[in-house]
């Protein structure tokens, strides 16, 4: 169902694929919006090691959470930070992409959980995650992306 990548011998492994979901701290989320045009959003995320299942924060209304009411299938792209490769002008990075099914998930409960997990991606600064989260956490839902296919690859662009 899910295409083979071109070039073989730049395919990096599912564990290598999973260290830059949990490492990279925003990927762009595409999904079939208004009029079945593409609408891919920069967005930040946070992946479960425990469930395989990666999550987004999102405001209870909008384009984002339209489209995954009307169509929950959905890809994810997140790229390393590029590195400088001695010698050439090229750099070498990696990225991988996240084919899967998205639902939203409501509950109080595991919006503030997710929330807070996804935060310290960002910020050790508890007492600032608290607050943002008892402010902001009734007006949130959370994305929660199941995948179904993940390839990741490697470039060396010179």
């Amino acid at each position: 169902m899910f295409r083979k990548l071109a070039k073989q011998n730049k395919l990096i492994s599912e564990e290598a694929c999973i260290e830059l979901l949990k490492k990279q701290k925003r990927g762009v989320l595409s999904v079939l919006g208004d009029d079945d045009y593409p609408y891919g959003m920069p967005l930040n995320h946070f992946y479960d090691e425990e469930t395989g299942k990666i999550y987004f924060h999102s405001g209870n209304y909008g384009h984002r959470k339209d489209a995954v009411n009307k169509h929950d299938k959905v890809s994810f792209c997140v790229i390393s930070d590029p590195q400088p490769v001695e010698g050439f002008w090229g750099l070498d990075v990696q990225s991988v992409i996240v084919f899967g099914r998205m639902k939203i998930i409501t509950d109080l409960e595991t919006v503030k959980d997710i929330s807070r997990k996804l935060c310290y991606k960002f910020t050790s600064d508890e007492k600032w995650i608290e607050e943002e989260i008892e402010a902001d956490a009734k007006a949130t839902i959370l994305l929660e992306l199941t995948p179904e296919h993940m390839c990741g690859k490697f470039v060396n662009e010179s």
